[in-house]
């Protein structure tokens, strides 16, 4: 049974991660209903507001959900939301079984695996809990903190660079590794770059794959409001947004020629350094919503997220070759000294992708 739970729960995943990037400020979950050894039902949970995995996973099963089992990557919720509670949609199913993922940590949500129990089912909890975890990151440092999961991208040569010279553009990784950056923003809320990326490649920064996929909010860090009406991101047709943080001495005629271009402009306060409060942008877009932002740079913009301890994941593509001293490095304005702790990384995992290789990694926090 332990094995079919496992092989379930991975069904279960699955389901849940067609939801990444469209659920937030909700977590993404997946549901699996099971009789007999062969899957009757399956959904997800596909945007705030509308049904619950197990819901969509009830109505695909049908009257198959009798005396059957459901696979759920994330405790049923025990409340009413904007949507009834899921423990009540189970039990009216006349399912027999429950297996969890994980418990939910919203001490709102929570409880519906004990109402369960209490009717009668038999609940298992705890089913492939680390992946079901994983996969909600987001929520979960957007419940504790109100502020997004934030994954640092770069593509990078074997020494480090990210251009193969200061102020120009241009790809270092190769098309395999550009089509998993797609991924990545297709899964995510909000992408991120400063005003140096901006000037400099006049970016678009949506998803382009080949199945489709759904455009990212775009953030962009310009304290003095140098990015053009006419950029590319403000032209293109894109149901994203465009943000763009700038102090509050940000010259006020370019914020109306920028808003006329369709961005939106939210002043913050600056550090001591004379820098945008990188914590307060990241508290403005937790209060609508955003649950994980992907900042692809460039190197300043890495540098200040570094220097505020304010990085949860890294995605780093490497290339096969060097580029020496005139090209841009990976990380500038940040330095851990001669006596500093290193930032680093934890589960790190490398792949290739294509003739590149992808290192990714958690950080470890600093207590």
């Amino acid at each position: 049974m332990d094995n079919d739970d496992d092989k379930f729960m991975q069904l279960a995943l699955e389901q849940a991660r067609k939801g990444e990037g469209r659920t937030s400020p909700n977590p993404c979950v997946g549901a699996v209903i099971v009789r007999d050894g062969v899957v009757v039902g399956q959904g997800y949970h596909r945007r705030a507001g509308t049904p619950h995995a197990e819901i969509n996973a009830i109505a695909d099963a049908g009257p198959a959900c009798v005396g059957a089992t459901i696979y759920v990557t994330l405790e049923p919720c025990n409340h009413t939301g904007r949507t009834p509670p899921c423990s009540r949609a189970v039990l009216a199913a006349k399912l027999k079984r429950v297996v969890i993922g994980m418990a939910d940590p919203n001490p709102v949500a929570g409880g519906g695996a004990d109402f369960l129990k209490g009717q009668g089912l038999e609940v298992k909890m705890g089913v492939l809990e680390d992946e079901c975890r994983q996969l909600i990151f987001p929520f979960l440092k957007y419940l504790a903190c109100g502020v997004p999961w934030v994954v640092m991208k770069a593509g990078m040569s074997l020494d480090g660079k990210i251009s193969r010279m200061r102020g120009h553009g241009g790809a270092i990784t190769g098309p395999d590794a550009k089509i998993r950056v797609h991924e990545l923003r297709n899964r995510l809320d909000a992408i991120l770059i400063g005003i140096g990326t901006a000037l400099i490649d006049d970016p678009s920064l949506t998803v382009r794959l080949p199945e489709g996929g759904r455009d990212p909010l775009r953030v962009v860090i310009d304290s003095r409001l140098r990015l053009s009406p006419k950029a590319k991101m403000l032209r293109q047709e894109s149901s994203a947004a465009t943000w763009v943080f700038c102090s509050h001495q940000a010259p006020e005629e370019q914020q109306k020629r920028l808003e006329q271009a369709g961005a939106v402009i939210h002043r913050i306060e600056t550090n001591q350094q004379g820098k945008l409060d990188l914590f307060q942008m990241l508290q403005v877009l937790g209060k609508s919503d955003i649950t994980s932002v992907l900042v692809e740079g460039g190197s300043g913009i890495h540098g200040s997220f570094l220097r505020a301890n304010l990085v949860d994941r890294f995605f780093l593509f490497t290339a096969p070759f060097f580029i020496g001293d005139e090209g841009t490095s990976l990380v500038e304005g940040y330095s851990i000294g001669s006596q500093g702790k290193p930032v680093q990384l934890t589960e790190i995992k490398t792949e290739k992708v294509g003739q590149d290789l992808l290192i990714q990694g958690l950080m470890v926090q600093s207590s």
